[in-house]
């Protein structure tokens, strides 16, 4: 890595940190028992354009590559805050800026960089389908000088809190294609206009303080020009983007995983029983520092992810890999943690009870372990496809 990325890295990281101190465990407590967006702590983040980091400088943000970005969201994580609120906001845009129009980009992105646009909102998984991204069935029909949109999205997350969306739906229906993957298509969704005009927006409350909602389309029209890129062509647009979402989804993890890991190996030293730290016994010593190296091995991972997608190679292996070790590596550090603290870790004000639930939902989202496994097999192994 060079001096100068070195630098880099080293500023973000104090800036990050500085944000955070900002926002400490008391914030986010009070957050999570209301269940309430934490609106404060991403117009910190946006005011110093680090959510902006990815979008190129021509319409206003920094033009970073994405190892950049992953920097900022594991130091978000590692210093106690947590980017599931806002991170779609340095992501999602990437469909609008690989595939959009020039017409599109210079409408958007300018706005999206300032934050006087929210692109948080990713509409693709429905009740039906799951994972199993070609059997969505919301249609977009062409009609007049649009499309009508019908059907259903669900753990679409911060909908409540994004002036677009990203949504893929079926412009021919799956039984008049050659390929399941075919006839799916991409659009941008004003949702100030769509709300309450065939967009319905349901909360659904989970055992997080995640945002996420299920959303009904009911005869919703948008215009043409809602449409990204090609009619058609819409999932092989997403795929490029899955791969930059697992990355920085790694990244928040292993974030994650360096905050247990400090937070488990400080109480191990101060905590005295029987006379002496219980960091002093192998029982408590050990698992910490298998975490370490679980953590420690899952970021090398990431890292080579990162440096692929950022010289425009294919990633997908790596970039699933980033996502299923680091996923692990914090969950796993996520329990030792509590198992160190002991009944401690179960209480708020520690906020390790708060971030152990928080670290669980990486082994599902964006992608579940066994939909990578099945990846792996496939595509390096050359086993038969199992689903």
């Amino acid at each position: 890595m060079s001096t100068e990325n070195i630098e880099l890295i080293s500023q973000l990281r104090d800036t990050v940190k500085k944000v955070c101190d900002d926002y400490p465990g008391e914030y986010w407590r009070e957050k999570d028992r209301a269940r309430k967006y934490p609106t404060e702590f991403v117009n910190a983040l946006t005011e110093l354009g680090l959510l902006a980091s990815l979008i190129p400088e021509e319409y206003g943000g920094s033009g970073l590559p994405l190892s950049m970005g992953a920097e900022i969201l594991t130091a978000i994580h590692e210093f106690g805050g947590n980017a599931g609120a806002c991170h779609a906001q340095m992501y999602t845009m990437g469909t609008v800026l690989r595939h959009g129009s020039d017409e599109q980009k210079q409408r958007y992105l300018p706005g999206i960089a300032s934050g006087d646009l929210r692109l948080q909102a990713f509409g693709v998984t429905e009740p039906t389908a799951g994972t199993d991204t070609t059997s969505i069935s919301t249609m977009a029909v062409r009609s007049g000088d649009g499309y009508l949109v019908n059907g259903q999205k669900v753990w679409t997350s911060r909908a409540e809190h994004s002036d677009l969306m990203v949504l893929l739906a079926r412009t021919t229906p799956k039984d008049q294609v050659k390929k399941r993957s075919e006839g799916l298509s991409v659009f941008l969704i004003d949702m100030r206009d769509a709300l309450g005009n065939g967009m319905t927006i349901n909360p659904i409350r989970t055992m997080i303080n995640h945002s996420t909602t299920e959303i009904f389309y009911d005869d919703l029209s948008i215009p043409a020009d809602s449409l990204i890129g090609e009619e058609g062509k819409g999932f092989k647009y997403i795929l490029s983007g899955m791969n930059a979402e697992r990355i920085l989804i790694a990244a928040e993890c292993i974030g994650d995983a360096r905050w247990f890991i400090k937070k488990a190996s400080d109480y191990a030293r101060e905590r005295k029983v029987f006379g002496r730290p219980i960091g002093q016994n192998q029982g408590i010593q050990f698992p910490i520092a298998r975490a370490y190296a679980q953590t420690v091995a899952a970021e090398l991972t990431l890292r080579k992810a990162a440096e692929l997608y950022d010289r425009g190679e294919p990633c997908g292996t790596e970039a699933n890999m980033a996502k299923m070790l680091a996923s692990e590596a914090s969950w796993e550090a996520a329990d030792v943690c509590v198992q160190t603290f002991g009944g401690f870790g179960i209480a708020e004000e520690y906020d390790v009870e708060r971030k152990f639930r928080e670290a669980r939902l990486y082994r599902i989202a964006p992608i579940s372990t066994n939909l990578i496994l099945s990846y792996i097999a496939e595509r390096e192994l050359d086993l038969p496809r199992s689903y």
